[in-house]
């Protein structure tokens, strides 16, 4: 059966990366989301975990854990054999398909897997959702209320 990894900075979780886990886990098996330990992140990585774990919580075959350095190598620690993408835009394909090519060549027995942001999640994004709820937007249908609530605390507002 396929084991799945779900990569990205989640920085912070929106309803768009929690829709990409959901189905998902309803493809594989087992799907393992891999926050990734980036630098000047909004969240620490121990925050940012803890926040897709409880917007996963109804998802029994769905793990978070933290990763740093590459993906492949995460994944066959996990003993994944797909790499889980999102895709909203020309834009993310030209990037995606450059990374699945250097993933492949690294690791070949890891498929890469894109699913199609579904259209309410077309423009939501990690690095949107950070820059309007600086500025005092409420992103409460955007993302989990309990990420709402932690940008709220994390900007003052």
């Amino acid at each position: 059966m396929a084991v799945a990894v779900y990569p990205g900075r989640f920085d912070p979780v929106t309803y768009g990366h929690l829709d990409i886990a959901t189905r998902s886990a309803g493809l594989f098996e087992r799907v393992v989301v891999a926050v990734y330990d980036l630098p000047d992140p909004l969240f620490p990585i121990e925050e940012r975990v803890a926040m897709f774990q409880e917007a996963a919580r109804n998802l029994p075959n769905v793990t978070v854990k933290p990763f740093g350095g590459l993906v492949v190598d995460f994944a066959r620690q996990e003993k994944a054999n797909v790499l889980v993408r999102g895709i909203r835009a020309v834009t993310d394909y030209e990037t995606e398909f450059d990374m699945a090519l250097m993933n492949k060549k690294m690791a070949p027995g890891v498929e890469s897997v894109y699913l199609m942001a579904s259209l309410e999640h077309l423009f939501v994004s990690g690095r949107r959702i950070r820059e309007v709820a600086s500025l005092g937007y409420d992103v409460g249908e955007l993302v989990p209320p309990h990420v709402a609530e932690a940008l709220r605390r994390r900007f003052h507002r």
